[in-house]
């Protein structure tokens, strides 16, 4: 049967949304387990979630199943939106069915964005109290948006007939997309999920063995390697009260945190060198120690802590957790003195490396942009030198750097834009500015009355924070080349 012009346009695109989600169902599954291993009732709604969204993904599927052909750069960057946009209204699902927590539209929606955009906000209080189904599929939703779940079905699209090369330029966070570890993309994805999956089993051992249970253990792994800090507990990683465990958090964090390519380059040469070869990496580096030993600083000469070693490893818990955009708590960084806070907060813009889990601005584009602008300085002197700038020893193009400042400016636009709707929402100015930050930049936590929880914020303010989350984790320009007029000219 021969496809209408429009749906034959889109039919490609139709069929990975299709396939995508009928494999998202099934991550479902898994929490309606745990609930029955527990009894605490919620499996009914994870059975419930997984035959909509299965479902679903099969009337999608069906009427273009027979449909094969290569997927264009624009259909890429539709399919990363829409099976994110798509994806996280499915998910949100269970946690409207479930009666515990009880969850409106907007809440749900805003609970499961965070989940697998990996920002780690929240709306529910009380995280002790809730069954183990809920909290187990919270913080799954992490650990699959941490490397993208679109990475993962990339490495199966070859066989279902589309090649995934464009969904991973448009998925990848970082400003150098077409750099590829392997020839091929789909071992390009393997790769990177067999890293990430190897960081996830070492960091649930480590925590089991510093003392967690298991289900604490494979949770946190799971929000700490995808540097996304949704936690079991309402006193996040301070429920545990142990230094061993906050360190190995650290750990666990920074490598999430890192460029996977490094990880990989890693373990081809098998010499840890192979990190510190890289710019990026030594800056991201200097910048958590420059700031951690400043907060140490503060927090010992004001004597918020009696000790130099406590104030230290409090600062680096902090610094680490809100540097690399995970938003775990050791303590209320909030009444440390005033200084700090906003520079912890300020921190986050930075975030960490290009294709690594964490949000942010990412390392090489400060990078970038600092050494533009002291290019720009030189050329006032002289005005006629070729002045190129270099990332390591590496020429970066003209064309790269100029869409380094592109996304600043767009980035900085978004910013005001949503902080006048978060100011719309009825929030007060410290508040606003924070919840941007905490949701443009996939952080969590913010300041104000969204320090700990946005529970506050009414469902207006919560639309504007799962606009922020999606537009964060899709580094804003798939989404806006979406969103664009010129997108959808033929």
């Amino acid at each position: 049967m021969r496809l209408p012009r429009m749906q034959h346009r889109y039919a490609t695109v139709q069929r990975v949304v299709g396939l995508l989600l009928m494999l998202f169902s099934t991550t479902m599954l898994p929490p309606a387990l745990v609930d029955l291993f527990y009894r605490e009732g919620v499996a009914l709604s994870f059975v419930v979630g997984f035959g909509i969204t299965l479902v679903t993904g099969a009337l999608l599927w069906l009427p273009v199943y027979s449909f094969r052909r290569e997927l264009k750069i624009r259909e890429g960057f539709l399919v990363a939106v829409l099976f994110w946009t798509v994806l996280s209204l499915f998910a949100a699902v269970p946690l409207y069915l479930a009666l515990t927590p009880r969850l409106g539209i907007a809440q749900a929606a805003f609970e499961a964005v965070s989940g697998l955009t990996t920002t780690g906000a929240t709306v529910i209080t009380g995280l002790d109290t809730l069954p183990h189904g809920v909290l187990y599929y919270r913080q799954q939703l992490q650990w699959l948006g941490g490397m993208g779940i679109i990475v993962l079905a990339v490495a199966i699209l070859p066989l279902l007939g589309v090649g995934g090369m464009q969904i991973y330029r448009a998925e990848v966070p970082g400003p150098i997309k077409d750099n590829k570890l392997t020839p091929r993309i789909r071992e390009t994805a393997r790769v990177l999920w067999q890293i990430y999956l190897t960081l996830t089993v070492a960091c649930a051992l480590a925590y089991y063995l510093a003392g967690m249970t298991p289900f604490d253990a494979v949770s946190h792994a799971f929000s700490t390697v995808s540097t996304a800090g949704f936690s079991t507990h309402d006193n996040s990683i301070g429920h545990f009260d142990s230094t061993l465990i906050e360190m190995i958090c650290v750990v666990f964090m920074i490598s999430g945190a890192i460029n996977f390519g490094l990880h990989f380059a890693m373990l081809r040469e098998k010499h840890p060198l192979a990190y510190w070869r890289d710019a990026e990496f030594k800056t991201f580096m200097g910048i958590i120690l420059a700031i951690t030993l400043f907060v140490t600083a503060v927090l010992w000469i004001s004597g918020t802590y009696g000790s130099g070693v406590k104030a230290f490893t409090h600062a680096l818990f902090q610094v680490v957790s809100i540097g690399t955009t995970s938003g775990f708590g050791t303590a209320d960084h909030t009444s440390w003195p005033l200084l700090l806070p906003p520079l912890l907060l300020f921190a986050s813009f930075i975030g960490g490396s290009a294709a690594s889990t964490t949000g942010g601005i990412k390392v090489v584009r400060v990078m970038l942009l600092f050494k533009q602008g002291i290019r720009e300085v030189v050329r006032m002197i002289h005005p006629n030198a070729e002045l190129p700038i270099k990332i390591g020893h590496r020429t970066v193009p003209d064309r790269v750097v100029q869409a380094v400042w592109g996304f600043f400016s767009v980035y900085a636009g978004f910013y005001l834009i949503i902080f006048f709707l978060m100011l719309a929402a009825g929030l007060d100015v410290v508040t606003a500015f924070s919840a941007v930050a905490a949701t443009l930049n996939n952080l969590g936590p913010g300041l104000g009355e969204v320090a700990s929880n946005f529970a506050a914020v009414n469902d207006f303010g919560l639309w504007v924070g799962v606009f922020a989350m999606l537009l964060g984790r899709l580094e804003i320009f798939p989404l806006l080349v979406v969103l664009t007029p010129y997108f959808w000219r033929r």
